[in-house]
């Protein structure tokens, strides 16, 4: 799988904010952050961004922070995953045919990307797209997931708009689900439920399982 190096310096908002936070937090990962699951992925996760104190600490996608908790959690309900998830990269959880990454692999100042920046990480979302034979849905949390995911298709919102629970065929093989993303802001006010999230897990869940039959 391609992905960018230790020092990307593709984004210099981006790889300034790094710089300062190897200063400020020396032990974090303070890097890209590679993806987390195997090239035998029938399902991918793309979230937003790393976390400062949870994937940019940790090295590995939603682990260290509370979305981790709940995707995790669920990944591993829905048969995506085993182990204990401990919130540390290095907890022995493993995923079972499916793949967790971000649009953007470098942590941005207050969670936020910008447009270039996302456009700018795109190509490797992209290859890793690309560099899975075996991959049926992807899952996209968030508008912005959404949003870079068709582009990697080559495909637009405005023909495909994000809305939770929302499914869009990317190509006759290949499957778009979306949802709100599994944060703690989301799940704080309401606007993500658990039982939300677990139902676009059983659609895909269901989805796979029709695509392994026939």
């Amino acid at each position: 799988m391609r992905e960018p190096g230790r020092d990307c310096r593709l984004c210099p908002r981006l790889a300034t904010y790094r710089r300062a936070n190897r200063r400020h937090f020396p032990e974090f990962h303070n890097a890209p952050v590679p993806s987390f699951g195997g090239g035998d992925a029938r399902l991918l996760v793309v979230g937003l961004a790393p976390g400062l104190k949870g994937a940019n600490r940790t090295g590995r996608p939603f682990t260290g922070d509370y979305a981790g908790d709940l995707l995790y959690a669920t990944l591993s309900k829905f048969g995506f995953a085993h182990g204990r998830y401990g919130a540390l990269a290095t907890d022995g959880l493993a995923l079972v045919a499916a793949r967790v990454t971000n649009a953007v692999r470098c942590v941005p100042p207050e969670n936020k990307p910008t447009p270039a920046e996302v456009a700018t990480c795109r190509p490797f979302l992209a290859a890793e797209i690309a560099a899975l034979p075996r991959l049926k849905a992807l899952l996209a949390l968030g508008t912005i997931a959404h949003a870079a995911v068709l582009a990697s298709f080559g495909l637009t919102p405005g023909r495909h708009p994000f809305a939770h629970g929302a499914e869009h065929a990317l190509t006759p093989r290949i499957r778009l689900f979306d949802s709100y993303h599994c944060s703690r802001l989301n799940t704080n006010t309401g606007r993500l439920t658990q039982a939300m999230f677990e139902t676009v897990f059983a659609r895909i869940a269901a989805y796979l399982a029709q695509r392994e039959r026939g």
